[in-house]
This record gives structure tokens, C-alpha cells and sequence, in this order.
């Protein structure tokens, strides 16, 4: 990316956001989904690429609805670029904090929140994964979160600020594991946005109805250390600028003891829990990005799913006949909506997308 273009942008977000400082967030946050709206209907490519995914995780549901949310994600997506991530500092303070965030379903969480042993917590791009770590930091419970870098230096640097400030410690990506590892050999906790492709040489898993390439350094720190894995999410309510803090799992040590794979069992499980998070809330989901983008070796050369691997993912103890036989499927191949009703699975806290 040159200098200028660096600039330019940079530019426009410092203007944007003086734009709408003045204003209440609530207020600011239905001009970003109107913005959002605008976009989704300029670039048919992104709107197409994330139709694709819902309709890859919600086979059965009205193409309506899946329509609309997309429509919802965009404007969701909108919001905490535009809005949450300016305002979480200048709204958000150590005294009014529950006035904008509640507790949900954390409490089998806590526990390792707040312990001296170190843990690993997953998160995804669903819901607001920013005021996550900001609100968790702000009432004291700091742990390090590993970020990517955004390739414009000068909105980094500024995005960098808002996030540390109230003491939350960001690894960049980049040359990130020994710094983890002394983190949590000194009994600290690490944060994770755990749902980005990793690429060709990821670890396969299902995620929906479709293998997805996940990091393997997650699995890798679990069994190395121990470490139990939180999974929660900060879910929007009502379309404000206020969220609850939700967990949709929590992986111990023992979990994986027995696992004829603990490494694909622990990849495979947060992964889960991160597609119960999208289920519990589609819209607030991140559906443009490329989550299935990378395929596994024997897709791309077009030959049968390994027997190894269809065994290890059939000893996985939530794995049933029909979702095996769709994981085996190409990625565009049509879905069979059996195979992805699990027992146990949550439905949508938004009535108007639930699937029964």
C-alpha cells in the first residue's frame, strides 16, 4: 500500500470519526447501517462471497432472511468501525461501565478469570470482539490479546492506542510465540480471535457443514500447558451501543485426555464454539471474510476425503454419520440441512432466525 493511499485513509477516518463525536452512539450507530446498507448493495462481490457462507451454515433457512442477514452483518460490521471503536473509550469509564456491558452466561467462566493459573480465551468476529477485551481489562482482569497488524501503519498506531487504553496489552501477530509463552509461563492469560483462515498448512476442521483451516498454535499452547480454553463473545443487544458478555464453552485439560486426536479434538471443540456463538447470533457475524477459503489437500486434488482423517473426525464425541458425510463434500456442493442439527446446539436469541 503506498504513502498516499496510507494517508487518504487515515484521513477519512479521523474525519468520520470527528464527525460523529458530537452525536450519541445509539444515533451514530443507525448512520453507520445505513452506511452499511449503501455498501452492501455497491460491491455484489462481498455480498455474494458472505450470502455463500450463510447459506453454507444455514442451508434451511428462507433465503429471505438469509438475505437479510447479510444485510445485518454489513450494517453490524459498519457500526463497530465507524462507531463502538471510537466511542468505547470516550463512553465506557471504570464508574458507568454496567451501563453499557452486562454479565450473561459467564459464571462456569470466572473461575478461570479469576485464578493465578494462566488460560487461553477464544473469541471470533462475532459480535464486538474489541469491547471485549477493552471492558475485561477496564475491571481488571488484563491479559495480553493477540492481533494481527492492519496493513495501514497510521490507523494501526491509532486503533493500537484505543485499544490499550485501559491497560490491555496487544502481541502483534508477528513473532508472537515467545512472548505468549512467557506470558503464560509466568501464570497470565492470552486472548484470541480464533476464526481467521489460516491457510493451506492449517489444521482442518469442521466448522458448519465444511472443513475450515484453523490456527494450530491454539491446540498447541492447550496441550503443551494445560491450559483450559474459554470461548465467549460480546453480543450486541437491540441494535445499541451495549452488549452482554456470553460463553459458549469452555474446554478442560480432561476433556481431551482420552482424545484419539487432542490437538484436531481442541481445534475442532473452540471451533464449535465459535459457531454456536454465530449461531446464537447470525447477524452480528462477520460473514464477508473468507473462513472456507483455504481447502484441504485432498479437495484441491480433487480426491476422497483420507480414511485417517474421516476416523479421527468420526471419534469426535459430537460428530454424527451425516455431518461426516457433509465434511467429505466440495465446499460448493449443496447441503444437506439434516446434518447440521446437533443436540445441544443453541438456537438464535433473535426469534426471527431461528431454525428449529
Amino acid at each position: 500500500m503506498s504513502l498516499a493511499i496510507e494517508l487518504a485513509q487515515y484521513a477519512a477516518a479521523r474525519t468520520v470519526a470527528a464527525l460523529l463525536s458530537p452525536f450519541d452512539p445509539d444515533q451514530n450507530l443507525e448512520t453507520a447501517r445505513l452506511g452499511g446498507k449503501l455498501y452492501a448493495s455497491g460491491s455484489a462481490r462481498r455480498r455474494a462471497r458472505a450470502q455463500s457462507g450463510v447459506a453454507r451454515a444455514f442451508p434451511d433457512m428462507d433465503p429471505r432472511i438469509q438475505r437479510e442477514i447479510v444485510e445485518r452483518s454489513i450494517g453490524h460490521m459498519f457500526g463497530l468501525f465507524m462507531v463502538d471503536a471510537f466511542a468505547m473509550p470516550q463512553v465506557i469509564g471504570h464508574e458507568n461501565w454496567h451501563e453499557r456491558v452486562r454479565l450473561g452466561n459467564v459464571g462456569r467462566a470466572m473461575k478461570h478469570l479469576t485464578s493465578d493459573r494462566p488460560a487461553l480465551f477464544i473469541t471470533g468476529h462475532v459480535g464486538n470482539w474489541e469491547i471485549l477485551g477493552y471492558v475485561l481489562a477496564l475491571v481488571g482482569f488484563k491479559m495480553p490479546a493477540l492481533a494481527r497488524p492492519l496493513d495501514n501503519r497510521f490507523l494501526n498506531e491509532w486503533l493500537l492506542g484505543v485499544r490499550q487504553k485501559t491497560g490491555l496489552k496487544v502481541i502483534t501477530k508477528w513473532g508472537a510465540t515467545d512472548e505468549i509463552q512467557k506470558v503464560i509461563e509466568s501464570g497470565g492469560k492470552v486472548g484470541f480471535i480464533a476464526d481467521q483462515n489460516a491457510g493451506a498448512d492449517g489444521l482442518f476442521v469442521p466448522f458448519f457443514s465444511r472443513l475450515a483451516s484453523t490456527y494450530k498454535s491454539i491446540p498447541l499452547l492447550a496441550l503443551r500447558y494445560e491450559l483450559p480454553v474459554v470461548c465467549g463473545y460480546a453480543r450486541r443487544l437491540d441494535g445499541a451501543f451495549r452488549y452482554e458478555l456470553r460463553v459458549t464453552d469452555v474446554i478442560e485439560p480432561a476433556g481431551w485426555a482420552d482424545a484419539e486426536d487432542p490437538m484436531l479434538y481442541v481445534g475442532a471443540r473452540f471451533n464449535r464454539a465459535i459457531e454456536w456463538m454465530i449461531r446464537e447470533s447470525p447477524d452480528q457475524y462477520l460473514w464477508v471474510h473468507r473462513r472456507w477459503n483455504s481447502r484441504p489437500k485432498h479437495e484441491r486434488e480433487g480426491e476422497p476425503m483420507p480414511a485417517r482423517l474421516a476416523r479421527k473426525l468420526e471419534a469426535l464425541p459430537w460428530m454424527t454419520p451425516a455431518l461426516l458425510a457433509e465434511l467429505a463434500k466440495p465446499l460448493d456442493e449443496p447441503v444437506d440441512p439434516a446434518a447440521l442439527r446437533s443436540e445441544g446446539a443453541p438456537l438464535a436469541i433473535d426469534p426471527r432466525y431461528r431454525v428449529q
